[in-house]
């Protein structure tokens, strides 16, 4: 019998980044869904229940990914979903989000600077997954 693939959201409103990290995903047979906005992500956390999401911090408002990360943990059906941050806040920015993991922000498993190294990002994903799995 035939696993089905894992389901990967990933959440960011620059059309260029979802192209580029839905062909990495895919190249590793991970079935990948997409939102460009924080009310696309929830609508897609419903209809979908993916098994792990990618989410950017600024799309719409500087804030949304803050928000959204607070939606989702505080939900009942989708707090036990994995996120990963990837976000060009960091450093270069003088604000780094992942420097002390900022749960009082958000509490994702793994932040991650854009942009974001391919080999960096599939193995993040394939650990998340793996331990999800346990």
């Amino acid at each position: 019998m035939t696993k089905k693939p894992k389901c990967i959201l990933v959440v960011d409103d620059d059309p260029d980044i979802v192209d580029s990290v839905t062909v990495m995903l895919k190249s590793q047979g991970y079935e990948v869904v997409s939102a460009r906005s924080g009310e696309e992500c929830m609508k897609s956390v419903e209809e979908k229940r993916p098994d792990l999401i990618l989410l950017d911090i600024m799309m719409e408002k500087l804030t949304t990914g803050l928000h959204v990360g607070y939606e989702l943990r505080n939900h009942p059906s989708y707090k036990s979903i994995p996120i990963i941050v990837m976000s060009a806040i960091g450093e270069a920015t003088g604000f780094d989000i992942a420097a002390e993991k900022r749960t009082d922000y958000i509490a994702a498993e793994e932040f991650l600077e854009k942009p974001v190294k391919p080999d960096v990002l599939l193995k993040r994903v394939a650990d998340l997954i793996q331990k999800s799995e346990l």
